[in-house]
Parts: structure tokens; C-alpha cells; sequence
């Protein structure tokens, strides 16, 4: 790739200080970590390696990156692209081979929704390989437009408010999940990948299924977004801003004891002795 244009540049610079704020504000990485940096082969997962290794040579800690695709044995998976990619640019890596491909064709009806079963196969894989390696934290590249997708697939789907965190630790505690991209919106990322001509793979499991419900909120998300510029924004910024007390989760507000408070101010102020 020659010299970058000006806008180019904007967005590599964007891209790498989004990622920098996400992991400073989240202490995301620390110093002496192993971070287990999860490769598909899609646009998010290049990106987020790529940037992950311009901050490891700007950090002010000292950090070890290893680079992991899990080879699900689908049909047509071309094998050699992301060992070819990986050689190329001196990353260590792992291939994981398991063949979940044929557990999921196996259990999920044709037809049927295979992301939830694929992505539940591989997670606990990939958590499973991490301890093997002794990685302190693991990478994934979900980025903003994921996080506010899931939280109204939650919302609409499952009766929860709830998204994926940037940081989270795993529920046996082996595990600490991180998302150095939360800050990054999917449309910058699209064109770093066009920009940096990355060798992507895509995902002929569940890129066929159309009547996906994520595909369902993505649309909206994007209608919103295109009517109302910014507002995507506004509602990650949201998440960033919870007040427990104006919702209704009695498990994070005391409602039941919520009584008034005798030494407060009162309202009305007697003016005759102003």
C-alpha cells in the first residue's frame, strides 16, 4: 500500500485513537499481558489486529499479542490465507481445528438460525485454548454498531437491557474477554479494510441465512442513523450513562424502601421573613 491520501490517514488515526481511548478507559490491556488476539478472517478481526499492533509499539507497557483462528471445517474454508497473511506480517499464531461446522448442521434444522449454536461452539473453544496458552485476556472485534445491535436484540428478543461490555471476565472467572474496537463504528472499519486490501473470508455458515434478527435491527440501526445522522453515537453514549433509579430493576434500586427524606430542604420558601 503507497502513502496515504489526507482522509485515509483521518481514518487510520481515528480508528487507532478510538481503540487507544477504549483500552485506557476500560484497562483493557496491562503490562505483561498476554492478549489472545481472535482472527476470523472477517474485516472487524484484521482491523482490530492491526491496530492492537501499531498500539503495542507505541505503549507505554510492554504487551504480547498471538494471533488464534479457530478452523471450524466448513466446506470450502481456505485454509492457507490466514497462515499466509500471519507469515507475511511476523505475527505468531495458532490454527484451532474443530469441526463445529458439522455439530451445528447436525443439530440446527436447515432453515434455522445456526450463529447462536456456532458462536456458543466456538467461544467456549476459544476460552478452552486461551487457558492452554496461558493468554491473560482475549481480543475480540466486535465494534460499536455490535454492541448497540445486541443490546436491542436483547431488549426486543429477550426482556433484557443488556449488550456486550468492553470488558468482561468469564463466568467461571478463567477468562477476561476484551473489545479494543467498542469505540469504533462499523462503517470506518469497512473502509480500513478496503483500504488495507485485507484477505477476507467470508462465512459461508450463517452468511446465507438473510432473515436474520440482527440483520433485522442492523437495518433499523442504519435507518436511524441515515434520517438522524449522529445518533448512533447518542445511544452508545447511553449505555456509557445508566441511572439505575429511572428504570425499574428492583435488584438495582431499593424501590421498596424508597421513603421521604425528613431532613430535606423543604420546597417553599417562606418569603414574608425574606
Amino acid at each position: 500500500m503507497g502513502t496515504l491520501s489526507v482522509n485515509q490517514n483521518k481514518l487510520q488515526k481515528r480508528l487507532r485513537r478510538q481503540a487507544g481511548e477504549a483500552i485506557a478507559d476500560f484497562n483493557m490491556i496491562e503490562d505483561g499481558d498476554k492478549v489472545m488476539v481472535c482472527l476470523s478472517g472477517g474485516k472487524d478481526s484484521y482491523t482490530m489486529l492491526d491496530v492492537l499492533l501499531y498500539l503495542q509499539k507505541v505503549a507505554p507497557i510492554k504487551f504480547e499479542i498471538v494471533a488464534v483462528n479457530m478452523d471450524q471445517k466448513q466446506p470450502g474454508f481456505p485454509e492457507h490465507v490466514l497462515p499466509a497473511y500471519l507469515d507475511a506480517i511476523g505475527v505468531p499464531y495458532h490454527i484451532v481445528e474443530k469441526d463445529t461446522y458439522s455439530v451445528v448442521k447436525e443439530k440446527i434444522p436447515e432453515g434455522k438460525t445456526t450463529c447462536s449454536l456456532c458462536s456458543r461452539l466456538r467461544r467456549g473453544t476459544l476460552y478452552t485454548f486461551a487457558d492452554e496458552i496461558g493468554a491473560t485476556k482475549m481480543a475480540l472485534g466486535h465494534h460499536r454498531d455490535d454492541i448497540l445491535e445486541t443490546f436491542f436484540l436483547n431488549m426486543f428478543y429477550g426482556g433484557t437491557l443488556k449488550a456486550m461490555p468492553p470488558k468482561l471476565r468469564a463466568d467461571d472467572g478463567r477468562n477476561v474477554v476484551i473489545r479494543p474496537l467498542a469505540y469504533c463504528n462499523e462503517a470506518d472499519i469497512e473502509a480500513y479494510a478496503r483500504l488495507k486490501e485485507f484477505p477476507i473470508i467470508p462465512c459461508n455458515l450463517c452468511g446465507s441465512q438473510e432473515n436474520l434478527q440482527r440483520k433485522v435491527v442492523k437495518e433499523m440501526l442504519q435507518e436511524w442513523e441515515r434520517k438522524t445522522p449522529g445518533r448512533t453515537e447518542i445511544m452508545f453514549r447511553a449505555l456509557q450513562n445508566v441511572v439505575p433509579s429511572q428504570l425499574a430493576d428492583r435488584n438495582l434500586f431499593d424501590f421498596a424502601n424508597l421513603k421521604i427524606d425528613d431532613n430535606a430542604t423543604p420546597r417553599f420558601l417562606d418569603v414574608m421573613n425574606l
